[in-house]
């Protein structure tokens, strides 16, 4: 049995943890209230700007083509994995690598062997996980330091070069999706090749009429850049969202584990002092008892 002290010194060092975590799960409740306000500001002006390219793409019967619409036999892919800079969060990082493991299993199995895979990490977990297996490209490390859409916007450029030039002929997104506090939902989006737009079921197109200035297939060619960064910015909110939501939910789970270990502690400190003043009393009376025989 523990001796009171290390059972004293694992109260204290408990006590001190709990009191960590339980700091962490208020910063993470407030960073998440502002990373949720971001997402639900930015889901509404990504839906319209499809909504837009589905109307200029279906209006007339045009399809959506150019640099970004080009398909090809797929034999380079790059999958852009979206962590967090962070640990503390749960499985958080842990359903990306899971998430991208499953999609080069479904999909990427004959590149990945070729070694024609390659990474693009935002975020340091992704960017140490991926930089230990190589084929990474790019060092977005900082995104969520000064998160903004210029930041994200270099990510999306590269990307889009990359495919432009013939480097990657598939760029897919794997994030977390923000849902609510307690579920993140792993998504794999495919970024480029862009396909035809399609509106959405509910959004009815043949009824909207524009006015076109300069020509139509240029209004779409120059909002298609901007619809690829738009999406990786997306992506990247929601995660950011999620992981805020992860870390709040762990340090809420961990406060509550440690609270139930103390009760734990606590309860063996008051057997293990019982059990020493009844030792000792046992002792003091037997003591007396040899002494009195001794008389």
């Amino acid at each position: 049995m523990a001796s009171l002290k290390e059972v004293r010194n694992r109260i204290v060092s408990v006590t001190s943890t709990q009191q960590i975590t339980k700091a962490m799960k208020m910063v993470a409740a407030a960073k998440l209230r502002r990373a949720q306000d971001n997402i639900l500001r930015m889901r509404p002006y990504a839906q319209r700007l499809n909504s837009i390219l589905a109307n200029l793409s279906q209006g007339a019967g045009a399809e959506v083509t150019g640099d970004y619409g080009v398909q090809r036999e797929v034999r380079r892919v790059l999958i852009i994995a979206i962590t967090s800079d962070r640990g503390l969060a749960g499985a958080f990082n842990s359903n990306v690598f899971k998430g991208v493991n499953q999609l080069i299993q479904e999909r990427y199995q004959a590149q990945a062997a070729a070694g024609n895979v390659s990474f693009m990490a935002i975020g340091r977990k992704a960017h140490d996980y991926y930089g230990r297996r190589g084929a990474l490209v790019g060092n977005y490390t900082q995104v969520f330091s000064q998160l903004s859409f210029d930041t994200v916007r270099v990510a999306a450029e590269q990307a889009m070069e990359g495919f432009r030039n013939g480097e990657y002929d598939q760029v897919v997104i794997v994030y977390n999706e923000f849902k609510n506090v307690a579920t993140q939902i792993i998504r794999a989006e495919q970024l480029l090749p862009i396909l035809p737009a399609e509106a959405p079921a509910n959004a009815t197109t043949s009824n909207v009429d524009y006015i076109f200035e300069p020509s139509k297939e240029e209004i779409v060619q120059s909002l298609i850049p901007t619809s690829l960064k738009v999406q990786l910015y997306k992506a990247v909110l929601e995660s950011n969202a999620s992981e805020h939501g992860a870390r709040m939910t762990a340090m809420d789970k961990a406060t509550d584990n440690a609270g139930e270990l103390l009760k734990s502690l606590k309860l063996t400190y008051n057997r293990t002092r019982q059990a020493a003043i009844t030792t000792e009393i046992l002792e003091i009376v037997g003591g007396a008892e040899a002494l009195a025989a001794g008389k």
